[in-house]
């Protein structure tokens, strides 16, 4: 089984749909469920035995690095950025820090519960990089928390994702969570680009691969979400840090 090193979180967002709350503060320190929201993410990196998350950020950048001076599992690396870079642009100018292996990459805007098995551990577990060159945790759009698009992907039964067309309903959407192979980022724009610029090419060569969540998916956009998310998850923490 491939064991996984490095992990990317992408917490550069500007989080605008989150406002008032992200007028004080960056949207992934927004305290959900008892704690920030990377906190979640960098928490279950951690529980994977990954060693290093390479954290991206951009807006308050300074308010990230203070809140992650003292983590150590998994150990951080922070990659600032000047102009934001959206997922594409900011995975590539984390390379250096991520190595020459596939690694994994997570929205630090989003929350799950894992099923049975960590999220993670199935993704390690299915990754087969004979056949490709990412694999994508998806979610049924119907049972997604907080999402109300058309979905993203259809998958075939062995995992191989087409995308939605236009004026259909696809059943999954994209859960924020992916292996990636750092070679799909060799022959990217220079600057800002989005990740479907990868994913459209591995479409192409049929490498694209997804695996469908087990368990619960939330997608916190408003403010408002934050208590429907709570007292689904059935905790009512203060929305307050220290």
């Amino acid at each position: 089984m491939t064991t996984l090193t490095h992990a990317m979180v992408l917490a550069a967002g500007l989080g605008l749909r989150m406002r008032p709350l992200t007028l004080e503060r960056p949207k992934p320190l927004i305290s959900v469920a008892g704690q920030p929201l990377l906190d979640h993410a960098l928490d279950r990196v951690a529980a994977a035995d990954i060693g290093t998350a390479v954290v991206n950020t951009h807006y308050k950048g300074e308010m990230i690095a203070a809140h992650l001076k003292d983590r150590t599992a998994p150990r951080i690396v922070l990659s600032p950025e000047a102009d934001l870079l959206e997922t594409g642009g900011s995975i590539e100018q984390a390379l250096p820090e991520l190595g020459n292996a596939p690694f994994l990459s997570v929205n630090a805007d989003i929350l799950w519960l894992d099923g049975p098995t960590s999220a993670i551990e199935r993704l390690v577990r299915a990754w087969n990089p004979k056949e490709m060159d990412a694999l994508l945790l998806l979610h049924p759009a119907v049972s997604a928390f907080g999402y109300d698009g058309k979905g993203d992907f259809h998958m075939d039964p062995i995992g191989r994702l087409t995308r939605r067309r236009s004026g259909e309903i696809a059943p999954f959407v994209f859960a924020g969570v992916q292996i990636l192979k750092p070679e799909l980022f060799v022959d990217t724009p220079s600057g800002a680009f989005s990740t479907n610029l990868i994913w459209d090419r591995l479409l192409e060569s049929k490498r694209l691969y997804g695996m469908r969540h087990d368990g619960l998916w939330f997608h916190v956009g408003t403010p408002d979400s934050i208590a429907e998310v709570e007292e689904r998850l059935e905790v009512s923490p203060p929305h307050s840090e220290s």
